[in-house]
């Protein structure tokens, strides 16, 4: 944990303000043991250019085509950095460009656009990140869709939706309720697979929309996940050879089944088998089958439903689902070893042996009200790195706005931010993003939409967390740092994490040899609930040149700071000066999340 010490004080500011960045006071600037640094290119942005990648990630080698959407002013440059490190740079001269992607694997790059004043000063004018990895699950950052309708169909609206999810560098894609039973997932059979049936909700789907889905998302370098329950029979399922031993039950003696209710306007409810029986593994086994004959799916996103509490087999044997599970994940691995496996730990029940399996290739952590706090979501990230000797990433199925989910509206763009900056600050991502943005845990709900700040705010949310992924997700949390920090502005306290109401929350790691501090902004929230469920979460004030001041008794050569909140996460470089021991700058603005970089 960390230990920061902090002084209250008063500053605020509303957003825009670009004042050049200036020393904290104290000590002799220069190289020396007691200096830092003297001089700092001043940074401003004017954000005229949308750019494009034309895929969401790439492998080491492979080309990088760029599209610039506005004017290039004479002179216009692009840079590609490394976290504040120039790795290459050229002439920007024309709307299109190739880029080739470095050896090096698993890197997260930020390319900006801009030019440079007569005064000095560089103006930022776009910004995209680039995700060089040649395995997508280092990185996870996961997308959904779960409507398959022929309207669907219309030209280019799934490219549409699509392209929007590449440009948050979505790298993998649920298929959420695509199936027509949970316990005969196709549509018809594997020799004459259905070209439209209907899935659970009575809702029709259309074999050609799902096909061109993965299509699509393959083309942009996605991966494509089919969902299902582990464990779920219809009511119908006898006829289709689901055999009577296999349920699981409330109580021994084999009369009540266990069972997971849904309108009576649906096809069915959901009567639950144990994951562990060898024969209905083999026999769901059979039915992937033919799903993975009939469509290109690259994996498997299995689904469970949480503590169901004591549960019993056909033979009065209390059941063991976490083991159940993990057997299950065995037995889906042997059948297709070539495809990618993930589950759903609900409220982390069954976490543990999940992740113990070896054969998940991120940990799905599906958070609700019993763990709403933001601290909930550290101490999920904490045990999945635990429990999988820090080799798994996190992703947190998490519901915003939950409350008011049930009406058309628009999501609270300060507490979907906030949430976001707090997960991606924490090392993990967040999957929100599909054919819609996600409010219910029924994935087609589509009430509640992105207004245009919002949709314009994820994607630098995203592009930060793609940028700087070796940063953000790069360590694991054993590498959390103690650091003293404290504010020398008058009316702004600094505390430790967890997050304190009407304060700025610093949480700090080691990586790479750097101290990353991410400085998160708490001052102006009316709960400390990620859920944000009513839609309340108001929007910060934001902080301008805010002195800081920092006990490191290293010598510091640079400081850094980036955030998706300014100049669309163009990195700052900070003049400061050290002396015995103590680091001084002006951090130059903090709306939601500010990351700080000590070199």
């Amino acid at each position: 944990m960390l230990s920061i010490l902090c002084l209250a004080a008063c500053l605020w500011a509303c957003g825009g303000s670009e004042a050049p960045v200036t020393p904290g006071g104290g000590g002799e600037p220069g190289g020396g043991p007691s200096g830092g640094v003297s001089e700092v290119t001043p940074v401003t942005s004017d954000l005229t250019l949308s750019l494009q990648t034309d895929k969401a990630c790439y492998r080491p080698g492979e080309a990088v085509t760029f599209t610039a959407g506005g004017s290039l002013p004479a002179g216009a440059r692009v840079r590609y950095r490394h976290g504040a490190e120039v790795v290459a740079e050229a002439a920007a001269t024309a709307t299109t460009w190739t880029w080739t992607a470095p050896a090096t694997d698993f890197t997260g790059y930020l390319a900006d656009v801009y030019h440079t004043r007569e005064d000095g000063t560089e103006v930022v004018l776009g910004t995209i990140a680039v995700d060089v990895s040649s395995d997508w699950t280092r990185f996870p950052r996961y997308g959904f869709v779960a409507t398959f309708d022929e309207a669907k169909l219309e030209p280019g609206r799934i490219e549409e939706e699509m392209q929007f999810l590449s440009r948050c560098h979505i790298n993998g894609v649920q298929f959420q309720d695509w199936h027509n039973k949970h316990h005969w997932p196709l549509g018809g059979t594997a020799a004459h697979p259905a070209e439209t049936y209907l899935d659970i909700a009575n809702r029709e789907v259309s074999a050609e929309v799902i096909r061109r889905y993965i299509d699509t998302q393959h083309a942009l370098g996605m991966k494509a996940m089919f969902y299902n329950l582990c464990f779920g029979a219809l009511d119908d399922a006898a006829a289709d050879g689901v055999k009577d031993e296999w349920y699981i039950f409330k109580a021994p003696g084999r009369t009540d089944r266990d069972v997971h209710d849904l309108p009576d306007a649906w096809k069915s409810d959901i009567f639950l088998l144990d994951p562990a029986n060898s024969e209905w593994q083999d026999y769901i086994g059979r039915r992937n089958d033919d799903v993975y004959a009939a469509f290109d799916f690259d994996g498997y996103q299995i689904d469970q439903l949480g503590d169901r509490g004591d549960r019993y087999d056909y033979n009065g044997n209390r059941v063991n689902l976490p083991l159940g599970y993990a057997s299950f994940i065995h037995a889906m691995k042997e059948r297709h070893p070539d495809k990618r496996l993930v589950m759903n730990a609900v409220s982390g029940y069954g976490a543990s042996q999940i992740a113990g399996t070896g054969q998940v290739d991120f940990l799905y952590n599906e958070m609700w009200g019993g763990e709403e706090g933001f601290d909930d979501l550290r101490t999920a990230v904490m045990a999945n790195d635990q429990y999988s000797n820090h080799t798994l990433g996190t992703v947190f199925a998490a519901y915003m706005n939950y409350n008011v989910a049930d009406n058309k509206g628009t999501f609270n763009t300060p507490g979907v931010l906030l949430t976001d900056a707090v997960m991606f600050a924490l090392g993990a991502s967040h999957l929100e993003l599909g054919d819609h943005m996600l409010c219910k845990e029924y994935f087609p709900n589509d009430n509640l939409a992105m207004n245009d700040a919002l949709r314009t705010a994820i994607v630098r949310y995203y592009d930060f967390l793609t940028a700087y992924q070796n940063l953000l997700r790069g360590a694991d949390t054993g590498a959390e740092a103690e650091v003293s920090l404290t504010a020398a502005t008058d009316g702004v306290a600094v505390n430790a994490w967890p997050p304190r109401l009407g304060s700025v929350t610093a949480y700090a790691r080691r990586v790479d040899g750097k101290t990353v501090i991410h400085l998160l902004n708490f001052r102006d929230a009316d709960c400390l609930s990620w859920r944000d469920v009513d839609g309340t979460m108001p929007e910060p004030r934001q902080l301008t040149n805010l002195a800081l001041v920092l006990d490191h008794a290293e010598k510091v050569n640079r400081i850094w700071v980036a955030t998706p909140d300014r100049h669309a996460g163009a990195p700052e470089e900070l003049a400061f000066t050290q002396t015995d021991g103590k680091v001084e700058f002006s951090l130059p603005a903090l709306k939601y999340w500010t990351m700080l970089v000590i070199e």
